[in-house]
């Protein structure tokens, strides 16, 4: 598989257009009400000087929120650029920019350019990944704590939306895809590298999925 890096299609659906929507609304109204959900659950299990590495955090928003609750550093990594502007007058304006770091990076390509984190986050990013067992494998492999990822439902509603939005996408020519992966394998993809789900939630866009290491050998 291509990286995904590498994909036009990736560049052009995240694109800078996309990040002022994602950025105005995070400005306007605060967090979704399933990034709530995933930031609740860390901040409960304690993130005091945690370090965090996001896969896919977009314009920063959901880390910023960690940082706001106790959090010591953040890594970003993006396999779109357009999030770059977006994200920079984010961090200006919430002073918290010597505390993160954003790459262009794709860690299911490239785990070993990656540094461990005792939290990993991915919100909104498996299901826009065509290999999900490599993306997840990679994720839990560098969660010394927790990882939590949000996926859509599997179920008609959800698979016939995206079976049109994938049409559409290849009448534009675009190479961009979106997913709905089995929800119990990708857990299952997790828990092979030591990770136990403590945490799950079943909302109607979007389930999510906390798991935590109780040990590491």
């Amino acid at each position: 598989m291509s990286d995904c890096c590498d994909r036009p299609g990736y560049q052009t659906v995240f694109s800078d257009r996309f990040a002022r929507r994602i950025a105005r609304t995070y400005r306007k109204h605060g967090l979704s009400r399933t990034q709530l959900r995933m930031v609740s659950f860390l901040a409960e299990r304690g993130i005091q000087d945690a370090s965090i590495l996001e896969i896919g955090g977009g314009v920063g928003e959901l880390q910023l929120e960690l940082l706001y609750r106790g959090a010591r550093l953040v890594t970003n990594l993006e396999i779109s650029s357009g999030y770059e502007a977006e994200a920079a007058a984010l961090l200006e304006g919430s002073r918290m920019a010597a505390r993160v770091t954003r790459r262009l990076l794709d860690i299911a390509t490239s785990p070993e350019d990656v540094e461990h984190a005792d939290v990993v986050i991915l919100h909104r990013v498996v299901c826009c990944y065509p290999d999900y067992e490599r993306l997840l494998s990679a994720a839990a492999s560098h969660a010394r704590r927790f990882l939590v990822f949000s996926h859509p439902p599997r179920n008609v509603l959800t698979r016939a939306v995206l079976s049109v939005e994938n049409l559409l996408h290849r009448l534009r020519n675009s190479d961009f895809r979106a997913f709905v992966h089995p929800p119990t394998a990708m857990i299952t993809v997790a828990e092979a590298d030591g990770l136990s789900v403590s945490y799950r939630h079943r909302g109607l866009a979007w389930h999510i999925v906390g798991l935590e290491r109780l040990r590491r050998d």
